[in-house]
């Protein structure tokens, strides 16, 4: 990637004003690099200043990760639709770094509006991502993102044209890509350890997923602190019920998250994708029998079994971790290697004593997932999970969905990005937003 331009501005009136407002107020200088780098230029003393949107359970997760670095960023404002969360989000920041300096908004525009912030970590529910990582692209912030790119395959396409644009840098949160035991497998594949590799076999959370709320359904009055049609954005207008907000019941609900197939399984599509990246690359032909929930107000996809044939070949079966083992598998005509959160195993054994060569493909080492991100918002090349691989393994679990409610054999050109000869699968590729929201 091109290094960015850096922004046009008279540093010493920015300094100056800056410095006044800190000593109006009694906030700690905290100067963006946008404003002291100039291009590919490195200043060791500055911060990279960093907004967070969405902190629930993953977004707090993110902000803690981004607050322990603390030589090289600094949280200075918090995002989200519910007030307890700004201000436990706020409380910790503060007491990190022993200030009152973070700001809190109920409205991720006004943060994105701030000049004085180089980054963001997105982490609204599913159905917000697009939104927000367009908009956070448009205002010229770099990016962490929480996986997927959204809930259908034009949103991610979005994302990843206006990332291209206007030339940010863009993490998702799939972190696998971290981790020593995933990268390896990877390397084990692509360096053709197992052989010709002809099947890849992928596996996620599903089924054991279940809604938790068993209250009415009835519309219920909006609590005090949470602003509902803001959380509820661009999903359908409905009226408000702590069913349709409580973990893990919105993913389980088609207006807010297309589902696991897709949530979870881009975890390990994405590692399959990062050991064949013929997955992104070829054509392919894929069919899928799928169930749907149909418990309280959820609705979206509960258990699939689907399988991808490719223009050259490999074949790639794609289920919930009822049908098998959870993980990636990478199997060749001379042995396999599966990858989990919880261990690597091959076949033969002998395959986890490689040392993978200095004239053999390394993939992109990172140790840190964040880390990794700022270093690359530094050196403005992509991070390890770059636009265009997320991008990929979110729009093979989507399609996956949508074999799955046609129950019919599709057809996919890659190099379009749409269904062959079938009008009703290309219609599913994208999905209205409501209340005026728009991209």
């Amino acid at each position: 990637m091109k290094s960015l331009t850096s922004f046009q501005t008279n540093r010493r009136q920015f300094l100056k004003q800056i410095t006044a407002v800190a000593g109006a107020v009694s906030l700690p200088q905290i100067i963006p690099s946008a404003v002291l780098g100039q291009g590919d230029a490195k200043v060791p003393s500055n911060k990279i200043t960093i907004g967070c949107i969405g902190v629930g359970g993953m977004g707090t997760g993110n902000m803690k990760n981004f607050v322990g670095l603390v030589d090289d960023c600094r949280v200075v404002a918090v995002c989200d639709t519910y007030e307890d969360r700004r201000k436990r989000a706020k409380a910790y920041v503060d007491e990190q770094y022993k200030d009152k300096a973070c700001t809190t908004y109920s409205d991720f525009r006004e943060l994105l509006a701030r000049k004085d912030i180089d980054a963001v970590m997105i982490a609204p529910q599913d159905h917000w991502h697009a939104l927000v990582a367009t908009a956070a692209a448009a205002a010229g912030k770099d990016m962490y993102c929480e996986k997927p790119m959204g809930i259908s395959v034009e949103e991610g396409n979005k994302i990843l044209a206006a990332v291209r644009q206007h030339k940010r840098i863009f993490q998702a949160g799939t972190w696998q890509r971290s981790q020593r035991n995933f990268r390896f497998a990877c390397e084990l594949a692509r360096n053709g350890y197992v052989g010709k590799v002809h099947t890849v076999q992928v596996s996620a959370p599903g089924p054991h997923y279940q809604p938790k709320y068993t209250g009415s359904m009835d519309p219920q009055d909006v609590p005090a602190g949470f602003d509902w049609k803001m959380w509820r954005g661009p999903a359908p207008e409905k009226p408000y019920n702590p069913g349709r907000v409580t973990w893990p019941d919105w993913y389980l609900i088609w207006d807010y998250c297309a589902g696991f197939v897709c949530n979870w399984g881009v975890h390990h599509l994405d590692i399959a994708n990062w050991g064949s990246p013929e997955l992104g690359t070829e054509s392919f032909e894929v069919e899928c029998k799928a169930t749907y929930r149909k418990k309280g107000f959820t609705d979206n996809i509960e258990g699939w079994n689907a399988t991808f044939t490719f223009a050259g070949g490999l074949k790639m079966v794609f289920t919930d971790e009822s049908q098998q083992k959870c993980g990636t598998r990478f199997i060749g005509d001379k042995g396999w290697v599966h990858v989990d959160r919880g261990g690597l195993w091959t076949e033969p054994a002998e395959l986890l004593r490689i040392k993978i060569k200095d004239e053999e493909l390394h993939l992109h080492a990172s140790k840190h997932h964040q880390d990794d991100f700022l270093s690359c918002v530094r050196s403005r090349k992509d991070p390890v999970s770059n636009v265009d691989a997320t991008n990929v393994a979110s729009y093979l679990g989507l399609v996956t969905d949508i074999a799955g409610r046609l129950e019919k054999k599709l057809k996919w050109d890659a190099k379009e990005g749409k269904f062959i000869g079938n009008d009703e699968a290309n219609k599913m590729l994208t999905r209205p937003m409501h209340n005026g929201w728009k991209i």
